[in-house]
């Protein structure tokens, strides 16, 4: 398979885990108020939890997401052009509305849905073990 196939492959991996990460809180939200059991489950929580957290610390830590950069180093090896100045969120976003936003703005964004998904778990806590 090429590089520059397999790229792309990572991109569809990072999209699935940027909609596990937003799709689940929301879903978590939605189930907290309309008291879906499954959404207090340890199994859907935690994973989450640390998905949504390991995104902030890279953040805080000005770190690049290790997808980025296996798709940078992946399109670099097809020939392809890289902007490595911009995360895997920036670029969607910037696909999306064509405006580009500040490192900042990244970092307050997944700071503040870090915290929202810690303020989650106070309000929709998840089930206690047996």
């Amino acid at each position: 398979m090429s590089p520059g196939v397999l790229a792309d492959l990572i991109v569809i991996v990072h999209f699935l885990y940027l909609i596990f990460t937003v799709l689940g809180e929301l879903l978590v939200i939605t189930g907290g108020f309309l008291h879906w059991k499954w959404v207090k489950k340890r199994g859907v929580r935690i994973p989450h939890l640390i998905a949504v957290l390991l995104v902030a610390m890279e953040a805080f830590a000005g770190l690049l997401c290790p997808l980025t950069s296996l798709e940078y180093n992946l399109r670099k090896s097809a020939g392809q052009p890289v902007d490595e100045s911009m995360s895997f969120a920036a670029r969607l976003i910037h696909k999306i509305i064509f405006y580009d936003l500040p490192d900042r703005f990244f970092i307050f964004l997944y700071a503040g849905f870090g915290a929202l998904v810690i303020l989650t778990m106070l309000f929709v806590p998840i089930e206690k073990r047996k």
